[in-house]
């Protein structure tokens, strides 16, 4: 019997310098506990003058988690909000009823040109909750535990009898594990729903490998162990399962499909609030996403 309920392959989309894998929402699996849409990004290096630039864009009913290995993003979005993301530091930004915001590489690195290696994951928000206030927090205050040739460092949610105070919606573990060679850390049965990615290096779950980029779902209710021959760096990623349906269409999400096209219209209409400090430019809405709900 495998420990892997499912092996989810990203699809890769080449963004010049540096390519993007989603491997949530897929076909075979749409959510994995809270998490909706999983993007990893890097490792790479940006030529020196160039940058990142993801144009002012609407989001609703969902939480954005920004978290990265190396690097440095800056966040502004419509409520005010001014943050520089950098490794150890998570940025959550929940939408609830509707927010924009624009992510850019600073400009100093844009000077010696931009390192860009990390994660970006879309929490949905619950039932019931779906339509809160639109928030903003950067926490760089996270627990770590080390054991040797093992550290993690916990996002969300409470792993191994450490909480981060990240704020958390639904039930949500998200950890980066970093194995030295020869190091394993317990992946306890904690959650409904989890899921590992290897990003860097190479382990294996219980004796079975992992491949890179790939998001293997792990059977649910068995304590299993992570280990690595010669180091690797992983993602933790779960919570507690939906038991109501969610829609994806483009940077929307939510369990209505009315809700959606309503903020289509509002996007298309210019009705969402702007960002300030990064007014001048914007995502049209696009006639075909890049993100769909799968049949």
């Amino acid at each position: 019997m495998s420990d892997f309920e499912l092996v989810l392959t990203p699809v890769t989309h080449n963004l010049g310098q540096f390519e993007v894998r989603r491997v949530l929402p897929a076909k075979a699996r749409t959510m994995v506990g809270p998490f909706i849409f999983v993007d990893q990004f890097g490792p790479a290096q940006l030529d020196i003058g160039s940058g990142m630039d993801v144009r002012p864009h609407p989001h609703i009913n969902l939480a954005t988690v920004t978290w990265l290995f190396e690097g440095a993003i800056e966040h502004r979005d419509s409520l005010g909000s001014f943050s520089t993301i950098r490794p150890g530091q998570v940025n959550l930004m929940t939408a609830g009823r509707g927010i924009v915001h624009s992510e850019r590489s600073p400009a100093a690195e844009r000077k010696t040109g931009p390192r860009l290696y990390g994660m970006q994951t879309w929490l949905a928000l619950p039932d019931g909750r779906e339509e809160i206030d639109p928030a903003f927090e950067a926490v760089t205050d996270l627990p770590i535990v080390e054991d040797g040739r093992a550290k993690a460092i916990v996002i969300m949610g409470e792993l191994w009898g450490e909480r981060a105070q990240t704020t958390t919606y639904a039930d949500t573990i998200y950890a980066e594990i970093v194995l030295g060679a020869g190091g394993a850390i317990p992946l306890e049965e904690d959650a409904d729903e989890r899921a590992v990615m290897l990003v860097g290096g190479e382990a294996t779950v219980d004796g079975h490998p992992l491949r890179l980029y790939e998001l293997a779902v792990l059977q649910p209710g068995r304590d299993m162990t992570l280990e690595s021959g010669a180091g690797a760096r992983v993602m933790l990623l779960g919570g507690e399962a939906f038991t109501s349906r969610r829609h994806v269409w483009w940077n929307f999400v939510s369990s209505s499909r009315e809700r959606i096209n309503q903020a289509k219209e509002d996007w298309r209409e210019r009705r969402f609030p702007k960002v300030p400090g990064d007014e001048e430019e914007f995502i049209p809405l696009p006639e075909v996403p890049n993100t769909v709900t799968h049949p």
